[in-house]
């Protein structure tokens, strides 16, 4: 017989996924959601698989067998009530990847507080390369599959390992529900300040993480950060480190500043080098972990230099969305100073002068926080144009907020501009970004808008402002 599983909150990406690994498992899906929009729903939509909107007792009819609960659920959702009063069995989505994807699998979990989604999809690509049939669950959409999820065709298995707690009943991190045969930890900062008191607290958490290795197991580790090096003592299996230092098992030697073309070295030797579409250090970082994860697994070089090379990116990972009159318009999901750092310094290096733009929208809890006040002016540094979009407050009190006005007023001091034009400024929203800008864009310009949000269609603005 045929069982039943509902999602509440099925819209977001990892959730979207776990619907369709379930409906390849045979189970029969369906789902609800307050926010439906594209592409997930289109992606839900092709699959045969029902969204309910909005939250009701009614969505749990006919009765399933199982919920699957999103994280961003929380005690008062009057679905979440309905399926508690009525006793139906619920779980959390890392707990029922774990018990119908993983087990008996070998995970590959990908790590850290950047490059998840982006190595996570270098490595389903790169072990695709290989023909070792992997499936994955990755948090965004991987331009080689255009699915953020695949069920798995052997033994092997891509996860995104996200630190953020797993649902309202089960605040470990999603990571921990994982049990990873290899785990790639790719660097360690503070984030998700709504639940993480301080860093030490996801310190513990990735400690906690490195005893589920087992010691059969493959720790792949990022020797250039000293926050990951500091949890390593902790690990029970082996450890392969990777760097940009070429002292390590294996490091990477750029041939050109932006990353374009970099050469992996294996022991302080060349093995092979990499021509890709890629931009910037961070992602020569990302290719080189899951190459030494490869490698250390026994994939033949070619391949993994020909699985490398292919890899297309990640939608909102640096996507050009649309270039009108010379002018480039790119959408990038970074949220936090490092990122955003990286990503121009990447930017920077590939465009040479040609004048950048961020539009930048501080939406995730701790963008929104005072929490990188201090490093946001100074992550902002390399592009030659900013524009701020004021956070929303919900949920936080005036003094906890982003200081926006004190992050442009140091912007402009630092680098200022000559006839008394603000390098930076602030706006209210997608409409006054618009307009700000409209009058003062021109052709070669590069405009990086950063969200991880959508940004009230901001893209779709922009396109018709520039035609």
């Amino acid at each position: 017989m045929v069982k039943r599983l509902h999602i509440i909150g099925i819209c977001g990406t990892a959730m979207a996924g776990i619907a369709a690994l379930a409906q390849d498992a045979g189970w029969q899906v369906s789902g609800s959601d307050a926010g439906i929009y594209p592409p997930m729903s289109d992606f839900l939509l092709a699959r045969n698989i029902p969204i309910a909107e909005g939250f009701r007792a009614e969505n749990l009819i006919p009765l399933p067998d199982l919920v699957v609960v999103g994280n961003a659920i929380s005690r008062g959702n009057p679905e979440l009530e309905a399926l508690m009063d009525q006793g139906i069995p619920y779980i959390s989505g890392p707990e029922w990847l774990f018990k119908n994807v993983l087990e008996g699998r070998h995970a590959v979990v990908v790590t850290g507080t950047h490059g998840k989604t982006t190595t996570t999809s270098i490595a389903a690509r790169v072990w695709e390369e290989a023909g070792w049939g992997p499936g994955f669950l990755i948090g965004g959409i991987p331009l080689d599959f255009g699915v953020g999820a695949r069920s798995p065709q052997g033994p092997w298995v891509m996860v995104e390992g996200d630190e953020y707690d797993s649902a309202f009943f089960d605040k470990r991190p999603k990571f921990l529900h994982y049990r990873p045969q290899t785990l790639i930890l790719h660097n360690l900062e503070f984030d998700h300040a709504d639940i993480y008191p301080d860093l030490e607290a996801i310190r513990v958490q990735f400690r906690l993480l490195l005893r589920t290795v087992p010691a059969s197991g493959l720790l792949v580790a990022n020797g250039d950060d000293e926050e990951i090096a500091a949890v390593l003592p902790y690990a029970h299996s082996r450890i392969v480190r990777y760097g940009l230092n070429s002292e390590y098992p294996f490091s990477a030697r750029l041939e050109q500043e932006d990353g374009h073309i970099w050469t992996l070295l294996k022991a302080g030797r060349p093995l092979f080098s990499v021509a890709w579409g890629m931009t910037g250090r961070h992602n020569v970082m990302n290719g080189l972990a899951v190459a030494a994860a490869a490698l250390s697994h026994g994939m033949d070089p070619l391949r993994v230099r020909d699985g490398l090379v292919g890899f297309q990116g990640v939608a909102r990972r640096l996507q050009l969305r649309f270039e009108i009159q010379g002018i480039a318009v790119y959408d990038d999901f970074a949220h936090h100073p490092t990122a955003i750092a990286t990503t121009l310094q990447g930017v920077r290096a590939a465009v040479g002068d040609a004048r950048v733009w961020v539009i930048l929208e501080p939406r995730s809890n701790t963008m929104r926080r005072r929490v990188h006040q201090d490093r946001l002016g100074s992550a902002l540094t390399a592009a030659d144009r900013v524009v701020l979009v004021r956070p929303g407050a919900k949920g936080l009190a005036s003094h906890e907020l982003l200081d926006v006005e004190a992050v442009v007023a140091q912007i402009n001091l630092e680098r200022p501009l000559p006839g008394g034009d603000s390098r930076a400024v602030v706006v209210a929203n997608a409409v006054e970004t618009v307009a700000y800008l409209k009058d003062r864009v021109r052709p070669g310009d590069r405009l990086l808008v950063m969200s991880n949000g959508g940004f009230d269609g901001i893209h779709e603005r922009l396109r018709v402002m520039l035609s």
